[in-house]
């Protein structure tokens, strides 16, 4: 129990200096798409995606409801 503890605190303190220092980077990737214009094409295909996802999440919840009214 006792080397427990220390081991955790380390992980804790090695989880923390890693947060620290991913944080100072800048993100210059979304800098660069963003001054290019490109940023507005990636959110259309990720709410293009999303969107295509809850119509066939909504469509399947149709049809398994309408076999579930069949079955009974």
């Amino acid at each position: 129990m006792n080397k427990l503890i220390p081991s955790i605190l380390l992980v804790i303190f090695g989880m923390i200096l890693h947060i620290a220092a991913f944080a100072q980077e800048k993100p210059e990737m979304a800098d660069l798409m963003r001054s290019n214009g490109k940023i507005y094409v990636v959110v259309a295909v990720c709410l293009t995606i999303l969107i295509g996802l809850f119509i066939y999440v909504f469509l399947l919840d149709r049809k398994i409801s309408r076999l579930e009214k069949g079955k009974d």
